[in-house]
Parts: structure tokens; sequence; C-alpha cells
């Protein structure tokens, strides 16, 4: 609910009230132009938005809000293509003021002209993520997602970062593989809703904005503000969800105890495919109590209208048929300018649906197998920003595979951020200064004496000096950024791309032909990045590379799997000489932690403590002893 005063929730409901409608039409080119209710043709304007479809509740949508209007102006409807619209509500509070709120902004779509009108249809910034997704692999939490396609349709977040990672599941590192049925930026946004447990609007502010549905009623609804309402006679509640796992083609079951309600169906979501069966189970289990909070009445209703409710808003309502100690959630809104307001929660019955959504096995959307000889490719971005300096640091990483014996071909290309260091310049500046000759007849005369000589100090005649003077400045300096490729742990020698950049942004394309491919087994390729005499910086989404080659399949991400190898010297143990016992060396432990991200990690592990020895599987012979 959009944040008003108390004054307004009571002048809103209350038997009569005093309220007009504003606007504001602002063109690409910059032209505002300010239009009130006077303009509007009577019965023409609506605003609609809804985060659900029309039958069930839904997770991870990215619905878009929907504004008409008809005016009475003289516009040039070829200017407003993509313009902005604004819509504004004034309604009169007590003591005679007008309290504003915003109705949300709006770009124009479809402007017609009629005999004595224009018709606007306009929708909010949802449809800029309507942008085709090039499938780019990508790994980062759901912020980064976010980040990413916020950045990419030019879209404000309404939230930050540290309010996402609060979130169960807001800290998980998710990943993006080539395979998947991704389109657009718009399919993204869904399926890190879905992670999140939530659906995606745009907000009055025109922000991207990410809502969880809820169990406090923010209103309740009185039977006299209600023109028409209808209540369904169950409760529409979820006790399970279930997620198709492409590596096993079995959708996965996670419910609660007891397990007597609907199932949400998240169907095959590419990111929570990866990783080990554990993270997934803690993933869909930390979505499952995000929507066990679903406890709603199903209804339809007229009312007198209170534009400052929004969809994920819950409602309770009272009087006539309705019962006061049940919710309801807004699902779809309908706002009438000057008229009605039509509110409506969807949901099941689970007494009608439980039994065939606990069977359902559905794995619609698994990915084709590969065909022999086809042209396959693998793609990747960095999905987080990151800085680099005299280190390799490894900014692209890639798996594939091929069924059979090839070649295939790696492309990059970054652009980068750089800072060169100051280079401190010096020189001596030295020059000739020409001292012009001096008449005698110039020469100062002693005015007591005229007759006197004049005096000569120095030389009369012209001459010539020689002057040095040492100077010193800064200047922007050079920063050579260095890239290596590493295949299959292998670093490739003497192929080095390498670029000599002043400060400021640039761009490099990286190219490396990878031969003898073994079939049937999973290849790495990874890029490394170093910056000397200086820092370069990439932003999210500003490293993009692709393998392509003929027979390639796809390759799991990182199982989770963390290989530790232990190195014990030998040692002895038992009282005595120093040849009557086993003296203990020092040891050392080595633990390899391997986590296949572009972003850097750090890790440390501390061992304290003694490690107590105990148990051998075979006789230890100590000579000099009966042991």
């Amino acid at each position: 609910m959009y944040p008003v005063s108390n004054a307004f929730l009571e002048a809103v409901k209350a038997n009569t009230r005093k309220y007009y409608w504003t606007g504001r039409i602002t063109t690409t080119a910059g032209t505002v132009y300010e239009f009130d209710q006077d303009d509007m043709v009577k019965g023409s304007g609506y605003i609609t938005s809804q985060c659900c479809g029309s039958t069930e509740i839904e997770l991870g949508t990215v619905y878009a809000a929907e504004m008409g209007v008809s005016l009475f102006s003289e516009l040039n409807r070829y200017t407003l293509e993509d313009a902005k619209v604004e819509l504004f509500y004034h309604l009169q509070v007590a003591g005679g003021s007008y309290e504003r709120i915003p109705m949300g902004i709006f770009e124009v779509s479809e402007a017609n002209r009629k005999a004595k009108c224009l018709e606007i249809k306009a929708y909010d910034y949802m449809v800029r993520f309507e942008k085709a997704f090039t499938s780019l692999e990508s790994i980062g939490n759901a912020y980064d997602f976010m980040v990413l396609c916020s950045t990419a349709c030019e879209v404000t977040l309404a939230q930050d970062r540290a309010t996402i990672e609060a979130m169960p599941n807001g800290t998980e590192n998710l990943s993006i593989y080539s395979d998947n049925d991704i389109e657009t930026y718009r399919d993204v946004l869904f399926y890190v809703g879905q992670v999140l447990g939530g659906f995606f609007v745009i907000n009055r502010a025109g922000e991207l904005e990410l809502r969880k549905y809820g169990n406090t009623p923010v209103l309740t609804v009185e039977r006299k503000h209600r023109f028409t309402s209808s209540f369904s006679d169950f409760i529409t509640r979820y006790t399970a969800v279930s997620s198709t796992n492409l590596r096993t083609q079995i959708a996965e079951y996670y419910a609660l105890d007891p397990d007597d309600g609907l199932t949400m169906n998240l169907g095959v979501n590419p990111l929570l495919q990866f990783g080990l069966e554990e993270t997934r189970r803690q993933l869909c289990t930390n979505i499952l109590n995000d929507l066990a909070v679903v406890n709603y009445v199903p209804f339809d209703s007229d009312t007198i209208g209170n534009p400052a409710l929004d969809v994920g808003d819950v409602l309770s309502f009272s009087g006539g048929q309705a019962d006061a100690t049940k919710y309801a959630c807004i699902t779809s809104n309908s706002i009438k300018i000057g008229g009605r307001q039509s509110i409506k929660c969807v949901g099941k019955n689970p007494k009608l649906s439980q039994a065939k959504s606990k069977n359902d096995k559905n794995i619609s959307g698994l990915l084709a197998q590969i065909e022999a000889g086809k042209i396959g490719i693998h793609t990747f971005t960095n999905a987080s920003a990151f800085t680099v300096a005299d280190v390799d640091t490894k900014i692209i990483s890639i798996e594939f595979a091929t069924t059979e014996a090839n070649h295939a071909q790696f492309f990059g290309q970054v652009i980068v951020d750089v800072t060169a260091q100051p280079v401190t310049r010096s020189v001596t500046a030295s020059g000739d200064v020409v001292i012009p000759s001096v008449p005698v007849d110039d020469l100062p005369v002693d005015p007591d004496d005229p007759e006197e000589e004049p005096v000569v100090i120095g030389n009369t005649e012209e001459q010539t000096i020689t002057i040095s003077l040492p100077m010193s400045w800064q200047e922007d300096g050079h920063a050579d950024v260095i890239f290596s490729f590493e295949f299959n742990n292998q670093m490739i020698p003497v192929h080095y791309p390498q670029e000599n950049w002043h400060s400021g942004r640039h761009t490099i394309l990286l190219y490396y032909p990878i031969e003898d491919v073994v079939p049937n087994y999973t290849n790495i390729f990874n890029v490394y990045m170093r910056c000397e005499g200086g820092t370069a910086a990439v932003d999210t989404g500003m490293c993009i590379a692709s393998i392509s080659g003929q027979s390639m399949g796809a390759s799991a991400a990182w199982d989770g799997r963390i290989d530790i190898e232990e190195y014990v010297d030998l040692f002895r143990i038992g009282n005595g000489s120093q040849t009557d016992r086993l003296q203990v060396r020092a040891f050392t432990e080595s633990d390899v932690w391997e986590i296949k991200e572009t972003v850097k990690r750090f890790y440390s592990d501390v061992k304290s403590g003694r490690t107590g020895v105990g148990g051998f599987a075979m006789p230890v012979d100590v000579p000099g002893s009966n042991t």
C-alpha cells in the first residue's frame, strides 16, 4: 500500500469525497504537457495491474501495468512515441487541503487520433525488460542478476543489495548456463523472483521492486464500501513445491508436515539446476516457507475505490457474506478514473487440485538432446563487477563437452575501465639570452661633473648568456593489461594478448582456436587478466565470451565437491630413548578449495589444539621393546 496519511485513509472511506485527477506527458524531446480531469473524456481513463494469472497464485511473475485515457487535446500523436505519462490522484482531506499520491509512470505504446480526442494507451517500465537475453552464462546471487537486468534495460532498482541479500536465498550463488529456455531479461527476472519467493512489479516511482505475499492486512473493506462482492467457500494455501531437476529428469517434491494443501509447481527453473542436492533442497525449502504464508480466501469485488492500494496488499473484509477472520490478497487491481475500483484475489481449491498437483511429473521445457554434427555454442557474461591489479584474476570460465573429436573456437570481448598510475616527468630547459650592446653616449654620466668620463661597468658590447632551469610535472601513465588462457588446467604458453592503455574506457577482442578437443570429456577454458602499472575495472555485463564448435553438449556446473589432500611425514610414538620410540615429526596439511566463479573469493582455515592419534590397523614393532 502506498504510504498515505491517516487523514487520507479517513477521507477515502467517508460517505462522500472530493477529489480530482491530473496528469503530465513528457515527450522524448523533453516537452512537457500538463492535463487535468477536465481534459479527460469521461469514463475513458483506467489503470490495471496484476501479479497473478486468472486462476491461481503464482511466483516470479513480471506483469506490466496498463494505462489508457482519451484526452481533448490537439497534441501531435507522432510526437508521443515512447513519451512518459504520469498520473496523480488528489483527495481532499480534513481541513480542506488536498493530498496528492502518484498513480504510476507509463510509456506510450499507442496514440490514436479521433475526430475530437486523442486516445493514449501506455504500459509501465516492465515492458523494457522484453529485450533479448542472449543466453549468456552467468554466476552471481539474486541481486547480481537484478542489477544485470536493470542495467541492461535502464530501470532503477527500488531495493538495495542489503535488502535483497537479507531474504532467504538472497545470498545463494546462482548459475545460468547456455542450455536454457531464457529468451528475454523478463524471463531472467521471472526465475529470480521464484528463487526469492516473490514477484516483481514496477512501483509508482518507476522502479523495479520485489514484493512478497504476506499475512498482515493493511486495510479492512467494510460492506458499505462494496458495490458487489463474491467470496469463495475455500481457502487457498500451499504446503509443498515441486521443481524439475534436469539432471535426473524428475520433478522433486518438497513439503511441509502436514501436507494437506496445494503444491506450487516451479517447473524447470535454470537457477535451481546446479549444485549439491542439499543446496537444491535448501533453496526450494526457503521458497516453500515464503509461500506457506499464503492463506487467502479468493474474492472478486467492486468497491468505491482506494487508489493507495497496490497488488500484493492483504485485505480483510467485514459485513455481509464476508468472514472478518479470513484474509485475502489483491492479485488484480483495476481503477476507473472517476469511477469504481475492481479488486480480485485468485486461488484454487486444495481439495480439487491436490491429487493432480502431488503427482505432477511434468518435465516440459527439458532440453533437446544434442544432434551429431550440429553447431553448438556456450556463452558467458559476468554477473558481478571486479577490479584487477597486478595479480592474475580469472574473469571468464566456460565448461563444454563434445560428442566427437573436433575443434572449437573461443571469442571474447571485455570492456575495461583503466586507471593508470601517474608518471612524473622532469627535464632541464635551457636557452640563450642576448644582452644588447650599450652605446657609449647612453652610458650614465655624473651630473655634478659632466666632463668626467662615463663609468663603464661590464661590457658595452652585445653578449649572449646561456640559462638552464629544471622543470617537472605529472602526466597520465600507461597501464599494461595482459590476458592469459588456460585450457584444462594447463596454461597456454606464448600467446598472451596485451594492451598498453592510458586511463579511460577501452575494449579488447580475444580469440583462441582450441584444437584436438577430446570427445565425451568435460573441458574447461579459463581466461585470466592482470594489470601492471595501474588497475583495471570490469563492470557487470561488460565481459562476454563464447565457445562454439560442432557436436557440443551441455556440461554440469560445479557440483560442490571439494578435494582435500593431507600429507603426513613419518613420526614416532612411545616412551624411551630416541631409538626406542616413534618420534612425531612436523606435518603439514594442504586444502585445495576451488569454486568456479569469476569473482575473487578468499578462504582461510586455522587448525589449533592437539591432534590425538589412537589405534593402528596393524602392530607396530619398536626395536628393544615387546610392543
